[in-house]
Parts: C-alpha cells; sequence; structure tokens
C-alpha cells in the first residue's frame, strides 16, 4: 500500500510549482498508462486498486517498476478525474530541450494556448497527422498538466514540445523559417497551397488569436472559411483541419 508521504507526493503534483520542482508528472487511465509503460518516459511508480490489479495484473508486467496499490477513496483523491478507472502512475518529466523543424517537416508553433483540454487536444491531433514536435511560448499552458496528459490520451508519449520566447525563435532560426498562421484574415484555406519545404503552422490564443510581436513575423496567414454565424472555432478543430488541409495537399 501507499504511505502517507507516498500519497502527499503524488497529490502535489496537480501543481504546476512541484511538478517542475520534482521534475515529474501524474498519468490517469488504463491506456495511458500502458502507453507510458511502453514509452522512453522514465517511470518512478505505478498505483492501482486491488480490484484493479486483480482484473488487469498485466499492466504492471509491462515494465519493471515499483507497483503499489490504493484504496478506491484514496484513487479519487490523488487523481484528477471525476471518475477515476483505478490506475495512475508517476513519470519524470523531460528536459525543455530544443526542437526545430527538418527536412521538410512541419511542426506546430502554439502562442499562449492557455486552457489544458485545448492544448492535450491538439497534441493528440498533432499525433494522428504525424506531427512531433510542438514550439511553444512560454506562457502556453503546461505540458504535464494532468488535465493536458489526460487529454492527448496517450499522444504525449509521441510528441515533444519545446517552450521558449517565440520570437526570439523565429528571429535565431538558421535560415528564413516558413512560417503559416492562423489568422480570421487571411487567405481561404480552400485556395492555400502549403509551402512543400516545411516549416510552422502557427495557432494563437483561444480568445486573442495570434499575439501582434508573432504575427508581424508570420510572412503567409490562411484563414478557415465561414458558411455560418458562429463567431469563431475551437482552436484545436482549427488545428485538426489546416492540418487534414496540409495532408491532403502532401498526398497529391
Amino acid at each position: 500500500m501507499l504511505s502517507k508521504n507516498q500519497i502527499k507526493y503524488i497529490s502535489s503534483l496537480k501543481i504546476k510549482k512541484f511538478r517542475q520542482q520534482e521534475q515529474a508528472f501524474i498519468v490517469e487511465g488504463a491506456k495511458s498508462v500502458q502507453e507510458l509503460l511502453a514509452s522512453d518516459y522514465t517511470v518512478e511508480m505505478v498505483v492501482t486498486t486491488p480490484e484493479f490489479l486483480q482484473k488487469y495484473g498485466s499492466i504492471q508486467s509491462q515494465a519493471n517498476v515499483p507497483s503499489y496499490t490504493a484504496s478506491a477513496s484514496d484513487m479519487d483523491r490523488l487523481g484528477t478525474f471525476q471518475s477515476n478507472d483505478s490506475c495512475l502512475a508517476v513519470a519524470k518529466t523531460k528536459d525543455n530541450a530544443f526542437l526545430c523543424a527538418q527536412n521538410k517537416e512541419y511542426a506546430l508553433m502554439l502562442d499562449d494556448i492557455r486552457d489544458p483540454g485545448n492544448l492535450g487536444t491538439i497534441i493528440r491531433i498533432a499525433d494522428w497527422y504525424g506531427i512531433s514536435k510542438l514550439i511553444c511560448s512560454e506562457n502556453t499552458t503546461d505540458f504535464y498538466n494532468p488535465k493536458v496528459i489526460a487529454a492527448s490520451k496517450g499522444s504525449f508519449t509521441r510528441v515533444q514540445a519545446f517552450y521558449t520566447s517565440l520570437p526570439d525563435f523565429i528571429n535565431g532560426h538558421p535560415g528564413s523559417p516558413v512560417l503559416v498562421g492562423a489568422f480570421l484574415g487571411g487567405a481561404s484555406l480552400y485556395d492555400f497551397k502549403f509551402p512543400s519545404e516545411g516549416g510552422y503552422l502557427v495557432m494563437g490564443n483561444e480568445s486573442q488569436g495570434i499575439s501582434a510581436d508573432v504575427g508581424q513575423l508570420i510572412g503567409q496567414r490562411v484563414t478557415i472559411p465561414r458558411f455560418g454565424g458562429a463567431e469563431s472555432l475551437n482552436v484545436g478543430i482549427a488545428t485538426a483541419i489546416l492540418c487534414d488541409h496540409w495532408r491532403q495537399q502532401q498526398s497529391k
């Protein structure tokens, strides 16, 4: 069984300050934990209820990591799900290592994405469309926020993030990076041709869009045409539509 100190430690990882201090984060749910165990992350421990272990004992045999049991009430306290499916893990975060688009690939550049659910969804979308790199502004929500990890549905194990000042990143980039930004006043997506040399698809804040200091550096602007009366699109949905058109063009 988990000790009181272990319970306190795991609970503290819900808070960004302690995630950064301990360099660790929580992963919840059987599917996400299985993907974590199969990834290159360093896993500190796996925690399940005794009942879950009886049904799905193989989940802990996938990797040689310390395993503990906890009561259903303790699991509810430890996790962030409203209904925890009785399995969670603690893993070490990765260093904020430099990333950039290379060899005609596209990466996503995220400017001040604040909602954890949106970031988790964007990670999942990136994984679906084969994009493995996110370049995030310093005020984009934490990649290891439990709600981000939960919304990514395991895709966080295949997508990397680098947090940095976006203007500094762009200005210091070797050569002139291709920047395609999502704007309300850009060229219609249906007429837009994504550059074949690769680059960055830039998505902005949920309410303010791409910031002025980043926007002034973007050479190509694209918009998703509106046919109805909705004021805006969710940033995750917009990211999916843009990525889908990019992939369609690549396949022709």
